[in-house]
């Protein structure tokens, strides 16, 4: 019968809070991963109703994890983009330069808590970019886009172990091709903006990467690699993510809307995406 570890992080924890984690956990022994994280070991997963409970008043994540279970047991971690791996949605950006940020974001938070349609939203989102230049989607790069704290800490991690990195997302290839030459990552899958003499038509080019494509590429990129679905790491935050956080091993659902929270195997809500490291530590 396997054995399971709990891991709690995301903040400071005074030492009689981790000792009545460690005893509502029925745990023998309590193992610092760092100043923010700590994984108690051979705990009952029986525990883990009141153990959710507990974390979620001290604001802290938390996630049952098969014993012996490190990072480099994975072959591929695959990512949704924006606010996962960066902490922006570069199509409410680029509708800021238009002057129409408020309508677009209110489409694409209805979109991302899986209350529109997906393809069809992005249609309209995209419909409302149209004649600006196309040099414009430099200028968001340039300036507006950040990675999330934890980003780079994650992607050395899994270089070092050999995890292949697939970022995939219902954004726009100008922005992942980027971010893979720039970070090294091996994967790069977008939706292409159609451009006709330096400025964008307001349509998608091919068809669009939607939810059921983003779980098509992780179990192509998955079979092209001779992995197992278990040796699969996914993460994303919004409602067009779930099929592929369903589709991988480890689905992980990361500053999540609540219906994202609520379905993956485990959410980071208070965790840089290094907490994936955390999770799997050696």
């Amino acid at each position: 019968m396997s054995s399971f570890n709990l891991i709690v992080q995301g903040k400071a924890l005074a030492m009689d809070v981790l000792a009545e984690l460690a005893v509502e956990a029925g745990s023998p022994a309590i193992e610092p991963l760092g100043k923010t994280a700590w994984r108690f070991l051979d705990a009952k997963a029986d525990t883990r109703e009141t153990l959710a409970q507990y974390c979620r008043e001290l604001e802290c994540d938390w996630a049952f994890v098969p014993a012996g279970i490190t990072l480099e047991h994975f072959g591929l971690w695959m990512t949704d983009m924006d606010s996962t791996l960066i902490q922006i949605e570069c199509i409410d950006e680029i509708a800021g330069l238009l002057g129409i940020k408020d309508k677009v974001s209110a489409i694409t938070e209805r979109s991302m808590a899986g209350e529109l349609d997906f393809t069809q939203s992005l249609r309209e989102r995209v419909a409302l970019l149209a004649g600006l230049k196309e040099s414009t989607l430099k200028t968001v790069y340039d300036k507006k886009v950040k990675l999330t704290p934890g980003a780079r800490e994650l992607i050395a991690a899994c270089q070092a172990k050999g995890v292949k990195i697939g970022l995939i997302s219902g954004g726009f290839t100008h922005f992942t091709n980027r971010l893979k030459e720039e970070l090294g990552l091996d994967y790069a899958i977008a939706n292409t903006l159609e451009v006709v003499h330096g400025r964008l038509t307001g349509q998608v080019k091919g068809p669009v990467i939607d939810a059921q494509a983003k779980a098509d590429w992780l179990v192509k990129l998955r079979n092209e690699l001779g992995l197992r679905q278990d040796q699969v790491i996914a993460t994303g935050d919004g409602a067009n993510d779930l099929q592929m956080l369903a589709a991988a091993g480890v689905g992980i659902a990361f500053h999540a809307k609540p219906v994202v929270r609520y379905q993956a195997h485990v959410a980071l809500t208070y965790s840089g995406l290094d907490g994936v490291i955390n999770l799997f530590a050696d």
